[in-house]
């Protein structure tokens, strides 16, 4: 049962590991990657944080099994990620209260350890931080921060080659039932084809004509330095949707581009207007310290992005059994990586999911038309 998986990210290289190391499994294991520099992936170009904060509870779920498998990377796949854990904090104004508070009741009942603050509490908690504007703010107390999104990528790839996949440096060009068609003109026959190609996933499945809403969407990345001292903060995402996070002795942050100025697959180029007109602005209005802020670095990356409903993609296809779906996560990937490996590899082995079930992210709801909406996108 030899398994052809398009995109060696971290994703594909997650489910090639959790598939290599499943004892039931007999066949052959190809990934197949156009880009061995990984120099475009989503995987090394992601800013690699984890949350539990989502309104979705299914991406609760992903996320905490995420979270566990961070911690245990040491002893699961010989690295340390680095993984730091101060929370999460989301700033509502008025208009977003309403929502904050339907998602911290959600987010109870699944028993994530969150906290809702009034504008006294959240000074008092974080003093650097201006409250005007906010009505209500929600911090994560613990399962919540940011890791080496780069280094778990390598360390699934590494792994799963010790395992004994194959990784193939090329480029899928056409695919069928039982084969896949490389750029080089090589054919490699392949009783299940798995779709992880990140923001191209939609453009692959294109080549048989499926209809998979993904697309890439650039997003830029700054890091500044900021000469007052500030201590550890959580990951703040602003009502404006610009986020914050430390990254070392400097700052990482960005946002999503203006209304109407997000097209699909642009250039891969740093909107360093970006910073001038929407990320600058918002951290210096909600952390007086950031005024004086200086951009030292930059980058830009490639969301793969559902543009149905933002969450992932993920199980067979309804009408072709052999094609397994894992795309879409609209910027929480890295974090979901090692859940949706996991998850593919009992797909495949056991023909079933065993440990979380994913079948909500399933195909199907796309072509019914049936959106599951998460509010909670960064």
């Amino acid at each position: 049962m030899d398994v052809a998986i398009i995109g060696g990210g971290v994703m594909g290289s997650s489910i090639a590991w959790h598939l290599t190391g499943e004892p039931n499994f007999a066949g052959k294991v190809f990934v197949i990657e156009r880009d061995p520099t990984y120099a475009r992936a989503s995987s090394a170009l992601s800013a690699s944080s984890i949350r539990q904060q989502f309104s979705t509870p299914l991406n609760i779920h992903l996320s905490r099994y995420g979270i566990g498998f961070l911690r245990r990377a040491p002893e699961l796949l010989g690295v340390d990620l680095g993984l730091k854990e101060p929370g999460y904090l989301f700033l509502a104004s008025p208009a977003g209260e309403a929502v904050m508070r339907a998602n911290n009741a959600l987010q109870t009942a699944e028993k994530c350890c969150v906290e809702l603050l009034d504008p006294a509490a959240l000074a008092g908690r974080f003093p650097w931080m201006s409250t005007d504007g906010i009505a209500l703010a929600s911090h994560g107390t613990a399962n919540e921060g940011w890791f080496d999104g780069p280094a778990l990528m390598q360390a699934f790839r590494r792994k799963a080659r010790e395992r004994g996949a194959t990784y193939i440096a090329d480029e899928v060009v056409g695919w069928e039932e039982g084969s896949v068609t490389l750029k080089s003109g090589g054919r490699l026959a392949a009783r299940t084809v798995v779709i992880a190609a990140g923001p191209w996933s939609g453009q692959v499945a294109a080549l048989s004509g499926i209809a998979l809403p993904v697309e890439p969407r650039r997003r830029s990345v700054f890091v500044f330095d900021c000469r007052e001292q500030l201590p550890l903060l959580p990951l703040v995402i602003d009502p404006s949707g610009v986020w914050v996070r430390p990254e070392g002795r400097f700052h990482i942050a960005g946002g999503s581009p203006a209304d109407g100025n997000d097209p699909a697959e642009p250039p891969l180029e740093v909107q360093h207007a970006e910073w001038d007109d929407i990320v600058w602005p918002a951290l210096a209005r909600r952390v007086p310290a950031f005024a004086a802020a200086k951009v030292v670095s930059s980058w830009a990356g490639y969301y793969e992005y559902n543009t149905f409903d933002q969450n992932g993609v993920v199980g067979r296809h309804p009408k072709i059994g052999s094609l397994i779906f894992a795309t879409g996560f609209s910027g929480h990937g890295i974090q979901q990586s090692p859940a949706v490996g996991r998850a593919v590899a009992e797909l495949i082995v056991h023909g079933r999911y065993r440990t979380l079930d994913l079948s909500p992210f399933g195909y199907e709801r796309i072509s019914a038309g049936r959106p599951i909406r998460e509010l909670n996108v960064v």
